[in-house]
Parts: structure tokens; sequence; C-alpha cells
């Protein structure tokens, strides 16, 4: 086989044309699950007292999930949020008011067991929801690995930025109900397409 010179090569791509029929089988037509995920914003800044979190939302996550976040955002809905429950080296949650959700088992099981064996599979720092779809939507940032978290939520992001502002919202002092004794919540989220 003989070699090309790298000039010969770059006039031999200048000579190529371009398909002489295009057909209607080749065009997208409509929204494909590809320009659903692309129209997506890429990430979320969650402001709180204690600074900003930047989330960087998933893009092979659940486009349910994820389309309620971001209308939840648009409309609001996480602006004053408190975070309910706030349990070291485990999970801070915000939004479950009554603490009546999927989660309540799940987290004070863990805890009263002292159940927190590390995954591999799951990091510290992840953000989901309940996969229960009747609750409201919970919001769940992770402080440590949780062997089970694909069992109660919903994983759509993880938190790029803003780890020790998290660490900092998981020092606050709790009550016997990990409630905090002074509120601390999100003051807003914004949505990205870059950071």
């Amino acid at each position: 086989m003989a070699r090309i010179k790298p000039k010969q090569l770059l006039i031999q791509s200048k000579m190529k044309k371009a398909p002489a029929r295009i057909s209607y089988s080749t065009i997208n037509v409509g929204r494909s699950e590809d320009s659903t995920k692309t129209s997506r914003p890429s990430y979320a800044v969650m402001d709180t007292a204690k600074g900003s979190i930047t989330i960087e939302i998933y893009k092979e996550a659940s486009a349910d999930v994820v389309d309620r976040f971001v209308s939840l955002c648009k409309s609001n809905h996480f602006k004053g949020m408190p975070f309910r429950h706030v349990i070291k080296n485990f999970v801070i949650q915000g939004g479950d008011f009554d603490f009546n959700g999927a989660a309540q088992e799940w987290i004070l099981k863990a805890k009263a067991n002292g159940e927190n064996a590390l995954s591999p599979k799951h990091e510290a720092f992840m953000i989901g929801t309940t996969k229960n779809p009747n609750n409201k939507f919970d919001l769940f940032v992770t402080t440590a690995p949780i062997p089970d978290l694909n069992d109660k939520l919903v994983v759509f992001g993880r938190v790029i930025n803003g780890q020790d502002i998290v660490q900092e919202i998981e020092e606050v002092d709790t009550d016997e109900h990990y409630q905090p004794k002074t509120p601390i919540g999100i003051i807003n989220i914004t949505l990205k397409q870059e950071i």
C-alpha cells in the first residue's frame, strides 16, 4: 500500500463531493431523545446562606425527573425551601415537610443501625429525589457514599463545586429528629447551560 503525503491527502479531501441525495430517513424529524437532552440545562447553581453549590445535571438521568426539577426551578419552587433534615455523614434533605416520605424509613433505619458502609458504586455529593411519584419533590444531597442509593433515590446529578458548603451545612446543630436548630435552606436555584 502506497503512503499518501499530507499535502496530497489535503487535496483529495477538498475534491470529495457531498452526498448527491439525502433520503427522508436520514433527516431527524421531531424531538429525539438526544435533542431533548441537549436542550436541558447542564448545571444548576443552588444558593444557600452558607454559599453556592454547583450541580452537574446528568445527561443520562431520567428525563421525567430532570424535566420536573427544571420546571420546579423555573417556577421558583425551591426559593426559600429549608433543609428539613441534616444527618451528618449521610444526607441533607430539603422539601418533604412532614417527613412522611419514602425516604423516612431509609434514613432512620440506616442511622439507627449504624449502616453506612461505603459503596464503590456511589460517591458522596450526589443529588437525587425519592422514587415515589406521589411525593412532593424532595431534594437530597448525599454527604457520604450510600450502599442502597439506587433503591431509594433517583440520582440526577452531582455536586461539582461547593462541596465545602455542603459540609458546612452538614455541620449545623440538629435536634433528635435531625432537624436543624437554626434554619438553613435554599435561597434560590439558577439553571445554566455552561459554567
